[in-house]
């Protein structure tokens, strides 16, 4: 494991338009903010114009686009004069083959064909024939547009190699002696021979359990690592490699000293296998965190609102069933055909079936032991239960299945992941809708809300297991930013309000989707007010994920027209946005007392808290791409600048009471680490003590405000107080001292709702 873990990372999103110089330039502010480390998205050269960096197309340059070699070298330079390490992103599953002649690797795969040095690389299923590259549109007579230009095919805007001694003719004859073979867009997901992120054909999958691609595309990642300038490595995607533990283990031997921590989605009760890391990229501590906020009390009351929306009563478990079968059988039906053939012995049609019912029923996202058997145990008694005519391919695929050193057994987890991440966060989370602050990465929107007791054992748990494990609110992949969520988990407190008010909604502006339409207006609500464009644009992403009134491949004109004048009566029609404005406001209040309660918990409890960027201050975004804009560091600077200088925000001041909370609370954190070495649950002695969550971490103590409109009813703190200890603390928020033993939470939180106290010279170097 890591020899010092950061004590707290800031993400940045580096990219075209904001690259490493620009990253440089906000150094000064991050040091102010309290971090260790900055955090960036992928470095190495990716397609050209990504926005993201997850599509790397040569694993042996720095980005250009970011400033290439030199501007890296300018930013480390920046950061030792800040004393700032670097975690940096990297992805091992996948490469970016959408523009073929900016990856010098796949270039030759297309022109050399099996012949190819690189031939090895990606994971291609050569038996079957040519490799199918899905560009085409959708028209018989699309390769009549095919042109040979300098020496390439060329196809309006793409450009492909021509093998050796195969350029004479017309370009269909040359198209046709290539070792690749271009097709329409839509045959994609049924036929390529090449395994795919997910369902993405611009992103090939690599093979880096050979070591010698391996080495090839880690090579400049653990030259950094190996020379100190790097110190931390967020590993992308491990479920889609085909050996996740034996990946790990060879990047922890290649890298013994650095901070590893793998982007391991884990389901609801589902522990991190034991690899040799630091943890996880904090989706778990995310949905514990997440739960906290949102009152169990209401479930009831949205199953029932559901249900009443939208006609029947929808079952989570059917759901996800029948939306991971569709994800199996259509979106990566390629790579359930490569599977099927793996297993001859089954007729082929038997064999597809009961393969993407294993998927379909498989609990978690793929298995490792030593619970591995005991989730395909699981998909194959659902399974059956579900397709009883499917018993003898089931029973012969499940006995493939179970020795770990057959190729089926091999392939089969690499699908099932595809399937959980498709079928369940990109389908599922956008159409069961009964209340969305849970449908999040890592989340389980079945279980509704995290009652106390639960969190403190979750907490316990990985201070014992992974105390440097990343924590996390917000990421580039997270549905709707932690504000947008901790807003939304004021409706739980409200479940008659809302219900009579979307009731009212739905039917003065009918959407002829119901479960979309309450999807719709929870989003409007938690993030408003928001520009109308972004709401436009999250809408029309959001009902083509859930692929149930329109969608990416046939968009219905009519659905997503009417879609579009809903959203824009909610900012035209007087009454609609007054109500809606009035609504949004009613509830803010609270949504910010969630959000400082959040943020504080996650920066405290057991890991590496990150902060995601621009998330320091209020945030309404919503899914990727609305959670990549381009963030305003010099008005966060300049809020923090006065923040140091005495001025102390009420909460409703623009986001500067989370500045102060993060800002703070970094700072002890880094200043005095050896307070955070432990958990402990404090607990509440009083009528109101549901109210609170707070723990000592070994010196610091967290305290939160929890379900803030419950305490209100019930008339505040009343004579509920915590027991402090005996030494004197101080509060890193507002300065009060507090002399310990049995302290009034009337007392403590009068005038912020949430607190975190310290001993008074670990607080005041904090604070200084």
């Amino acid at each position: 494991m890591a020899s010092t873990p950061p004590q707290a990372t800031y993400r940045v999103q580096v990219r075209p338009g904001f690259d490493l110089d620009a990253t440089a330039g906000i150094l000064d502010y991050l040091v102010d903010l309290g971090v260790s480390h900055l955090y960036t998205a992928p470095l190495l050269a990716a397609t050209p114009g990504s926005a993201h960096g997850y599509d790397v197309v040569d694993h042996r340059t720095v980005n250009p686009e970011l400033g290439g070699e030199a501007a890296r070298r300018r930013l480390l330079r920046a950061l030792r004069e800040k004393r700032l390490g670097l975690v940096v992103d990297i992805v091992p599953n996948h490469a970016g083959v959408a523009v073929p002649p900016a990856n010098p690797p796949w270039w030759d795969v297309l022109r050399r064909g099996r012949d190819s040095s690189y031939a090895d690389w990606f994971d291609i299923d050569w038996d079957r024939g040519r490799l199918l590259l899905p560009v085409l549109a959708d028209d018989p007579a699309a390769l009549d547009d095919l042109k040979v230009v300098d020496g390439e095919l060329r196809y309006h805007e793409h450009r492909f190699p021509i093998a050796d001694g195969t350029g004479d003719g017309s370009a269909r004859e040359v198209h046709d002696r290539q070792h690749y073979e271009l097709v329409s867009w839509r045959r994609g997901d049924a036929e390529l021979t090449y395994r795919r992120f997910f369902a993405i054909a611009g992103l090939a999958g690599l093979r880096v359990e050979d070591p010698a691609v391996f080495a090839a595309t880690h090579e400049l990642i653990l030259a950094w690592a190996a020379a100190g300038e790097v110190v931390g490595i967020r590993v992308d995607h491990p479920d889609g490699l085909r050996d996740p533990a034996g990946y790990l283990a060879r990047l922890r031997e290649a890298a013994p000293e650095a901070w590893l921590v793998v982007e391991k989605i884990l389901e609801y009760g589902e522990e991190l296998p034991d690899w040799p890391v630091d943890g996880t990229t904090g989706y778990d501590a995310l949905a514990a965190v997440n739960g906290l906020f949102v009152d169990t009390d209401a479930e009831g009351d949205f199953t029932v609102l559901d249900t009443h929306l939208t006609g029947h009563h929808t079952s989570w478990q059917d759901l996800t069933h029948t939306t991971k079968l569709a994800a199996a059988t259509t979106l990566l039906a390629a790579e359930l055909t490569r599977l099927a053939a793996l297993a001859p012995e089954v007729p082929t049609e038997e064999a597809r079936a009961a393969l993407a019912e294993l998927a379909a029923a498989f609990p978690v996202y793929r298995g490792y032991p030593p619970h591995g058997a005991r989730h395909l145990a699981a998909a194959r008694s659902e399974a059956g239960r579900r397709r009883p005519d499917l018993t003898g391919a089931l029973d012969a695929i499940t006995r493939r299945l179970r020795d770990s050193d057959d190729e089926l057994a091999m392939r089969f987890p690499q699908l099932t992941g595809a399937v959980m991440a498709k079928g369940v966060e990109d389908t599922a989370f956008y159409r069961w809708t009964r209340f969305v602050a849970l449908n999040e990465v890592g989340g389980s929107p079945a279980h509704f809300g995290v009652p106390p007791a639960e969190f403190h054992r979750f907490a316990a748990a990985q201070q014992v297991r992974w105390p440097a494990s990343m924590t996390t609110l917000s990421t580039h992949d997270t549905k709707r930013g932690e504000d947008v969520r901790a807003r939304l988990a004021v409706l739980s407190e409200l479940p008659g309000r809302w219900a009579e008010q979307v009731k009212s909604w739905m039917e003065y502006a009918p959407l002829p989707d119901a479960s979309f339409a309450h999807l719709l207006w929870q989003t409007a609500v938690g993030a408003w007010p928001i520009e109308r464009e972004r709401l436009h644009a999250y809408a029309e992403k959001a009902a083509r994920e859930a692929a149930a009134s329109t969608g990416w491949a046939d968009p219905d004109p009519v659905f997503e027209q009417a879609m579009h004048a809903v959203i824009d009566r909610m900012y035209d029609d007087p009454s609609l946005h007054d109500e809606l404005t009035e609504l949004a406001a009613a509830i803010t209040p609270a949504g910010w007392c969630n959000s400082l309660g959040q943020k504080l918990i996650q920066l405290t409890m057991p890991g590496v808290p990150d902060t995601y960027q621009g998330t320091e201050l209020w945030d309404n975004s919503l899914v990727d791409p609305d959670n990549r804009r381009p963030v305003d560091f010099d008005v966060r600077r300049e809020m923090l600048a006065r923040l140091d200088g005495g001025w102390r925000p009420p909460v409703d001041t623009d986001g500067a009471a989370k500045l102060l909370v993060v800002s703070r609370t970094l700072r002890l954190r880094r200043a005095h680490p050896e307070l955070f070495t432990g958990y402990r649950p404090v607990p509440a002695h009083g009528p109101v003590g549901r109210h609170v969550v707070a723990f000592d971490r070994g010196g610091a103590i967290a305290v939160a405000t929890r379900l803030p409109l419950g305490l209100a009813r019930a008339g505040g703190w009343c004579d509920t107080a915590l027991s402090l200890g005996v030494n004197e603390v101080k509060d890193l928020f507002t300065g009060r001292v507090y002399s310990g033993g049995e302290t009034s939470l009337d007392t403590l939180l009068a005038d912020f709702p949430v607190a975190l106290l310290a001993p008074l010279t670990a607080a005041e170097e904090a604070v200084s």
